[in-house]
């Protein structure tokens, strides 16, 4: 990744935001810890070859998260993973615009659009799972971003924020009401899926060490603060109940 690439998906929020921010960071109070019982999903984001080290958009120590998801997996009785799914030629690769470079932004008709390399092509090695990720127990996987000219962040909504994955409907029909979110990357999949839980109705929380973030120009902070202003909880691996 490089500096050149500017997110500018949406806009900075203000004072009172950033106040919310700083209560979502501070430790949860006994009576605050959330439950994981049948009504509590874990949403696995993205942990693909592609974006750990080694892949061709790969975010800094992505295969940390590994682990940590593991040990949490036997905790839920309901685990969902989303999987970025491009055919070839994706409207979002950089490769599909003559001309034009990874990490540039271009207009499209759903809004800006930052130009990646080429990822997550469906049957390629790179849009495989990773292969230490082990949570057997897992129901269903979410695939996104495979429709040819809209890209998807979130695991609800794609990035033409009208086209649902289906998740949303899943989770309803499960009686979901409380998703914790884990995978890659906090500022950009796993912040949007956590965005998009909270709007559902979710109670919605974000396991910190269960993540890593791409962090450039200030698109973490942002995503914690966006995240917060919903009501997401940002919450410890020990936060959680054993």
């Amino acid at each position: 990744m490089t500096n050149r690439f500017t997110f500018d998906r949406r806009h900075l929020i203000a004072g009172a935001a950033v106040l919310t921010a700083a209560a979502a960071t501070r430790p949860l109070r006994a009576q605050e810890r959330p439950m994981i019982d049948a009504a509590t999903a874990l949403i696995v984001v993205d942990v693909q070859n592609d974006f750990c080290p080694g892949g061709s958009l790969a975010v800094a120590k992505g295969d940390e998260v590994v682990a940590v998801i593991n040990a949490l997996g036997p905790r839920f009785s309901n685990i969902v993973l989303t999987q970025d799914w491009h055919p070839a030629g994706h409207s979002s690769f950089a490769s599909s615009h003559p001309g034009k470079k990874p990490f540039e932004l271009i207009q499209m008709p759903y809004g800006p659009q930052v130009l990646w390399p080429d990822h997550c092509i469906q049957g390629t090695k790179g849009a495989e799972f990773r292969a230490d990720l082990n949570l057997p127990t897992a129901q269903t996987i979410i695939r996104k971003g495979y429709r040819l000219q809209i890209d998807s962040y979130s695991g609800f909504i794609e990035a033409d924020r009208k086209t649902p994955t289906g998740l949303g409907g899943y989770l309803k029909e499960r009686g979901v009401t409380r998703a914790v979110v884990v995978g890659l990357a906090t500022d950009f999949c796993v912040n949007w899926t956590a965005q998009d839980a909270a709007k559902a109705g979710l109670q919605t929380l974000v396991v910190e060490e269960a993540c890593r973030a791409i962090d450039l120009n200030g698109s973490l902070d942002k995503a914690w603060a966006d995240m917060a202003a919903l009501g997401v909880k940002r919450v410890k691996v020990g936060e959680l109940p054993g």
